[in-house]
């Protein structure tokens, strides 16, 4: 199986076992540092309308809708996008990065901003997704990311981008078939949206309260026109 493909039948399999750790907020860096941060950061620019890509079961779509957002999530995942409508109603799709890319998944109208947070976990799907987001973002619009902090790989592993072992370890569920994840150093992001269009506004590094290791980053990035 390929690493794209193992991902995704791993959260097939670990569906219920995440809704539930996200239900009960047992991902103490989630509680305490990111989901703030992610939430703070998008609503810092002057976007009404965003699409939430990988929402999972739709946490941060309704907190921005909280904030007045016109917020709606897409995820390849359709026990997740279920409990998501339950959740918070009729403002979720199951769509992979690839629909989107391709035009199988269409918004009636380009949105302000995108978001994907903590969701960019493949290669190719991810590079597709990064190359065609202007199928689903207005020329001009945003493009925020929150993803892993390179200092939590390097201080355990050769700091290279490529493909590094996953676990679920920590988690206090059995989750099941952990699978490769593709790590980019900081170097290879920029390449990486330099080369889809997309144009860094800031860098944002949300540390711990305590230890004040940093636990991710969050790129603002803007679309620019073709």
């Amino acid at each position: 199986m390929d690493p794209d493909t193992a991902i995704l039948t791993s959260w097939h399999a670990n569906a219920a076992n995440w809704i539930a750790t996200i239900d009960h907020d047992e991902i103490s860096s989630r509680v305490l540092v990111t989901n703030a941060a992610i939430v703070q950061t998008v609503l810092s620019y002057p976007i009404q309308s965003i699409l939430d890509i990988g929402c999972g079961e739709g946490w941060l779509t309704r907190a921005l809708q909280a904030q007045g957002k016109q917020a709606f999530g897409v995820d390849a995942v359709p026990a997740l996008i279920e409990n998501a409508i339950e959740k918070g109603g009729d403002y979720y799709a199951v769509a992979s990065f690839r629909d989107i890319a391709t035009g199988v998944y269409t918004a009636s109208q380009p949105f302000d901003a995108a978001v994907i947070n903590f969701a960019l976990l493949d290669k190719e799907e991810t590079e597709l997704l990064l190359q065609h987001i202007r199928m689903v973002v207005r020329p001009d619009g945003y493009l925020f990311i929150q993803t892993l902090h390179p200092l939590v790989i390097a201080g355990q592993q050769p700091y290279a981008t490529g493909w590094k072992e996953g676990s679920w370890n920590g988690m206090k569920r059995t989750f099941v078939q952990p699978y490769q994840w593709y790590f980019r150093t900081i170097a290879d992001w920029v390449k990486l949206f330099s080369g889809a269009g997309l144009t860094i506004l800031q860098l944002e590094e949300p540390v711990h309260p305590e230890t004040k290791a940093p636990m991710s980053l969050i790129f603002v990035l803007q679309v620019m026109q073709e």
